[in-house]
């Protein structure tokens, strides 16, 4: 019996479109209030024995529904927009007393009022922040730590160049003692300054500078325009006009003809 042959079929089938998949765009979720007791501090440090804010004639525009809605302070109404009253509004002050207004989470309005809409809100008071607060404190703990750190192992050249910034040429006349314990109680009440002189590359040459000057080994004209040499006269620099002359002398030791210069007046100073 002869076998009979199977042909294979092939199915064409047509090209189907790509579907590229939506990209959904995610709207930024909306800050979650949460239910807290909330404390209000009159701003510049403040505290009146009472003071009293706005508690009506308030307005703010809704974006949403396009327009200004009127606002106040009602103690038996869920919220502070006046087209969403029911019934009789009981109106009440909103009064600081020594410059703090302790809300408990019971008065959700009168804390949406304030935290939310209150037009004065940063301008004449604000809410206070605990967890901002710490975390604000432990920077500037971590500020003082890292100040005081490099003040401790800070050379008294450089202790003095930065004391003189504080005390000018009295710098000159303290113990190595003295400076160092004005350098930390600088560091401590001043970290960020501190720690922004201490990376003055500047500040060093402008001290062998002023040292120079006091030593009468450079002497500086009584008008603050000309250096010259103490011993011979000779002129070095001629300050440019409105700058610091120090700073000028500081920036002149930098250069081709300055360095020479700056490294005989280190010689003499020791």
């Amino acid at each position: 019996m002869a076998k009979k042959a199977i042909a294979e079929e092939t199915v064409e089938v047509a090209p189907q479109p790509t579907v590229k998949a939506k990209t959904v765009k995610q709207e930024p979720a909306k800050p979650k209030w949460e239910i807290k007791d909330r404390i209000y501090r009159l701003k510049n440090g403040k505290t009146p024995l009472t003071a009293t804010i706005k508690s009506r004639n308030l307005y703010w525009f809704d974006e949403e529904k396009g327009y200004e809605r009127e606002m106040k302070y009602a103690i038996n109404q869920k919220t502070p927009f006046v087209d969403e009253f029911k019934g009789e509004a009981r109106m009440a002050h909103i009064t600081f007393l020594d410059g703090v207004l302790a809300v408990p989470k019971e008065k959700q309005t009168l804390q949406k009022l304030l935290s939310l809409y209150h037009p004065l809100k940063d301008k004449k008071y604000y809410e206070v922040d605990e967890i901002k607060n710490a975390e604000q404190d432990l920077d500037i703990l971590e500020l003082e730590i890292e100040a005081l750190n490099i003040a401790s192992s800070m050379d008294i050249d450089q202790a003095e160049a930065i004391m003189r910034t504080e005390v000018g040429n009295n710098a000159s006349k303290m113990t190595s003692k003295e400076l160092k314990r004005d350098l930390l109680l600088f560091a401590r009440k001043n970290p960020f300054l501190f720690l922004e002189l201490a990376n003055d590359d500047n500040l060093n040459i402008r001290n062998i500078g002023i040292k120079a000057v006091e030593q009468n080994i450079i002497k500086l004209s009584n008008d603050q325009r000309t250096f010259t040499w103490a011993s011979n006269g000779r002129k070095l620099i001629t300050v440019p006009f409105d700058e610091n002359p120090y700073s000028a002398l500081a920036a002149y030791f930098k250069t081709d003809d300055g360095i020479e210069v700056y490294q005989t007046v280190e010689k003499r100073l020791k």
